[in-house]
């Protein structure tokens, strides 16, 4: 994926780019505003050296105005790397501008909102993974990006949901029989399928640190995973698809791997948001249904105006809603909520995404 075409950068500019793309879901009126706060954002970028990233789950009208680099989480992660801004601006969630500050360290790395948590990332602690550690000793961790920084010290791979299974096939061609996968039960169940793996859900007993007993699996190959979800990708069920389909019969569902496995197997194709896209862009004709967050589907809607995509979806990530254009013009503007990661946790976590970006 590349970089955001350059479009002219006046309020009128940025008007008729959104009204082009956006003009079917959001009044004229509307789009008229977002305009005026992005054409601001854009001048502040030029004059503090600034680059904003923008996650695919972002509102519509900040995801096509404003970013200079857009995509999932792996993606951003390697722009995080390289950027040579004084400011990294990163709309998405808290986890992920913690990413940012741990790949680019000497970078100022904003956040567009006082909290940006994530529900996945709040199911586990760098405690619970210590316990872990403790009931498998010698097991390899491998811990999906949608954790917080802590978490990612305690780890020895992150991945993505768009590289999980390249990850631990290579742990496996490394003679690994047994794996941690952490936080996402889901895709850790979907991951252990790909992988021909059998699979144990552990889970906190109160405090973080304690665990609540399991019967493992008879084998010696199996994966450990921890029962945290996404509260958007675990509201999409099979009767979802099922009444979609009895709608419209030729319509190929799309999944995220956080959503079930039962949901997963009835899709068409499951794959991460970057992945979902290349497939809408390289599906040129028939009915798509996307069971991702709702954003997510808004902004590959707008992208290909010419396919025919269904809204079923009511699922708008609560945390993901909280980065807007005002919130990323305030935090530009004040250069607030400043993400900091202490430097033992940085050096820590940064050799685990060193790996993942590695394996891509």
């Amino acid at each position: 994926m590349e970089a955001v075409i350059a479009y002219p950068e006046t309020a009128a500019g940025i008007f008729a780019r959104l009204k082009a793309r956006l003009g079917d879901v959001a009044p004229e009126f509307e789009l008229k505003a977002k305009a005026e706060i992005a054409a601001e954002i854009n001048r502040l970028k030029r004059e503090k050296n600034a680059i904003i990233l923008g996650h695919n789950y972002m509102e519509p009208a900040l995801f096509h105005s404003v970013p200079d680099y857009t995509g999932d989480s792996l993606y951003l992660s390697r722009v995080s790397a390289k950027a040579d801004a004084n400011i990294i601006v990163f709309c998405g969630v808290r986890f992920m501008a913690e990413t940012a500050k741990i790949l680019n360290p000497a970078r100022t790395v904003l956040l567009p909102s006082a909290k940006g948590g994530c529900s996945l990332a709040a199911s586990i602690t760098a405690a619970d993974v210590r316990a872990l550690k403790r009931a498998y000793p010698g097991v390899p961790v491998a811990t999906y990006v949608n954790c917080y920084a802590d978490v990612k010290a305690e780890s020895d791979y992150c991945c993505t949901s768009g590289n999980a299974t390249a990850v631990v096939k290579a742990l496996q061609k490394q003679g690994h029989q047994r794996i941690a996968f952490l936080p996402d039960e889901y895709l850790a169940k979907n991951t252990a399928k790909e992988t021909g793996m059998e699979i144990v859900i552990r889970e906190r007993d109160g405090n973080p640190g304690a665990l609540k007993p399991a019967q493992n699996p008879a084998g010696e190959t199996y994966m450990i995973g921890w029962k945290g979800r996404c509260e958007v990708h675990e509201q999409f069920t099979v009767e979802d698809i099922r009444m979609a389909r009895k709608q419209f019969p030729d319509v190929r569902v799309l999944s995220h791997p956080e959503c079930s496995p039962e949901v997963v197997a009835n899709s068409d194709y499951a794959g991460s948001t970057t992945q979902m896209l290349r497939y809408v862009e390289n599906t040129p004709q028939g009915r798509l249904l996307l069971l991702t967050e709702c954003s997510m589907g808004d902004n590959i809607a707008a992208q290909n105006p010419n396919r025919e995509i269904l809204r079923i979806c009511s699922i708008r990530c609560p945390h993901m809603g909280e980065i807007t254009l005002e919130e990323t013009l305030e935090a530009l503007k004040q250069e607030r909520y400043v993400i900091e990661v202490p430097e033992a946790i940085r050096a820590q976590a940064r050799e685990a995404l060193d790996r993942m970006i590695a394996i891509g």
